[in-house]
């Protein structure tokens, strides 16, 4: 019989398909739609130190085949998530992957302690797409010393499973997976939003109130594919794939790419019940390759 389970370095999931942070909140919208516990794992909304409004309006913008979106981290920081969003997702028996994110590294340092120290969390998944305030706004992901440094010291804070989590607005990719592999990371997800912008032609002026956002969705998937290939072949770790899964071959091309696991992320907005269709149809594509595990084709593609 088919088996979905997956095996991501120290982490077991009973299938490879998660809610990708960001687009899933904490699962409260999702979950009348279908039980949340179908899902190989839910990556909760990027959670910060402190709750944040986020950015002004508008905040979201459609564009050819994707989205735009600048929300800005808006949560109710981490007191507000221990107190109101944990213990109702722990009562859903879903898996929880925590995403977190922080303008320093001692933020991230804190919410790495304090989680650590919460039964029920799976693992911990690092933003790096955050601006370092310390280094006049330059983002962590795109720098392979602000990733070393900052994944190492999170690694000596906690024995959670670490998930870092990649930005594609780099040259190489592959250098900063290396440089997260080198310290102390167990697994990698990629890719994160591509930056862009809309402008109004009415207004004539960026149509965001963040003036760029984020781009996603399938307008983004050869990158992302391209991407996981690449880095597939530079380090040893487990990946998770992203980027424009819309449907059950979008979700094969990551893995033959090297994704041992994939996250869903607009495609939630477009249909919410994407996630539970998508595990379904891996499980009719197992049985009608007369394969017994997803395992058998991760990586095929590079040999």
């Amino acid at each position: 019989m088919a088996d979905l389970e997956v095996k991501l370095g120290p982490l077991t999931l009973k299938n490879p398909v998660l809610a990708a942070a960001g687009t899933f909140g904490f699962g409260e919208e999702y979950a009348s739609f279908f039980p949340l516990e179908k899902l190989g794992a839910l990556v909760v909304n990027g959670l910060t130190l402190k709750p944040r409004a986020g950015n002004p309006p508008p905040r979201i913008v459609e564009t050819p085949a994707g989205m735009l979106n600048a929300i800005g981290l808006q949560n109710p920081g981490l007191k507000g998530f221990l107190e109101q969003e944990l213990p109702r997702l722990q009562a859903g028996r879903v898996a929880i992957i925590v995403n977190i994110a922080g303008e320093n590294e001692e933020e991230y340092i804190t919410l790495a302690q304090e989680l650590s120290a919460v039964p029920g969390i799976l693992a911990l998944e690092v933003n790096l797409s955050c601006p370092n305030v310390k280094q006049g706004g330059l983002q962590f992901g795109t720098d392979a010393a602000n990733i070393g440094s900052l994944v190492a010291r999170i690694r000596r804070v906690t024995d959670l499973p670490l998930i870092v989590k990649l930005s594609p607005n780099v040259t190489d990719i592959a250098e900063l997976a290396r440089a997260a592999e080198n310290s102390g990371a167990d697994i990698l997800s990629l890719v994160n939003t591509l930056q862009g912008m809309v402008i109004d032609i009415a207004a004539r002026r960026p149509f965001l109130g963040n003036i760029t956002g984020g781009l996603s969705g399938p307008a983004i998937r050869p990158v992302a594919v391209r991407m996981v290939y690449e880095v597939y072949r530079a380090v040893r770790l487990p990946l998770i794939g992203m980027g424009g899964i819309m449907q059950v071959h979008d979700a094969l091309q990551f893995m033959l790419a090297g994704a041992g696991a994939v996250a869903v992320g607009t495609a939630n907005f477009v249909e919410p019940c994407t996630i539970p269709r998508l595990i379904d149809d891996l499980h009719a594509f197992l049985n009608t390759a007369g394969l017994s595990s997803l395992r058998e084709i991760v990586g095929a593609a590079h040999h």
